[in-house]
């Protein structure tokens, strides 16, 4: 019989192994392992090892959409969005580092699954940053000349990066705070899309 809890908990173990492993080395035995649950339940919740991650981003992007989302909502001002997206995004990073390097190295292969995800559902989360811009622009905050889609690229780019540095153990020497990375990179990005009218 199937349970929720066991589907969650073959998430976070298959998260964990392909963080540490790489989506093509990992296997599902060491999925099943890391769960403590035998190889053939796997096959009860999933139908292969595509299907495991995809479902690691689907729940975990998921849950990232719900809460930006939510306090989102609570706001007006684009710019006070745009901090939150930046704030949540790395503070669910550097909280769950075996996530991030998923995100930052499973994203980039080139399999059809993850292209198609690539362009649906993860769409949907950097498409709340376009949305932040595209109504920034609307209340002549943003520039008019800003092109969201590239803009949500760019952010997301910086963001990935930082992701990346923190979760190499510090070896590059980044060793800075979710806020001061948040206030670093918020005034960068705001700076380059604020019309100069709002530039205070």
């Amino acid at each position: 019989m199937k349970s929720a809890d066991k589907h969650r908990k073959i998430i976070r173990a298959a998260t964990k192994v392909f963080a540490k492993k790489g989506f093509f080395n990992a296997r599902i035995s060491d999925i099943a392992k890391e769960a403590k649950v035998a190889d053939g339940t796997i096959y009860l919740y999933f139908k292969n090892k595509f299907d495991i991650l995809i479902s690691v981003f689907e729940q975990e992007i998921g849950k990232l959409i719900e809460q930006i989302t939510e306090l989102i909502n609570k706001e007006n001002d684009p710019k006070v969005k745009l901090e939150i997206f930046i704030a949540k995004h790395l503070q669910e990073m550097k909280k769950n580092k075996n996530l991030a390097e998923v995100i930052h190295i499973e994203l980039r292969q080139t399999n059809k699954l993850v292209r198609d995800y690539r362009k649906n559902s993860f769409s949907n989360y950097l498409n709340i940053v376009s949305s932040i811009i595209e109504e920034g622009k609307q209340k002549n905050i943003f520039r008019q000349d800003i092109q969201p889609d590239i803009a949500k690229q760019i952010l997301f780019g910086a963001l990935d990066e930082i992701s990346r540095i923190w979760g190499s153990g510090n070896e590059m020497g980044m060793d800075f705070s979710v806020e001061d990375v948040t206030e670093q990179l918020t005034a960068i990005f705001q700076q380059g899309v604020l019309e100069t009218d709002h530039e205070s």
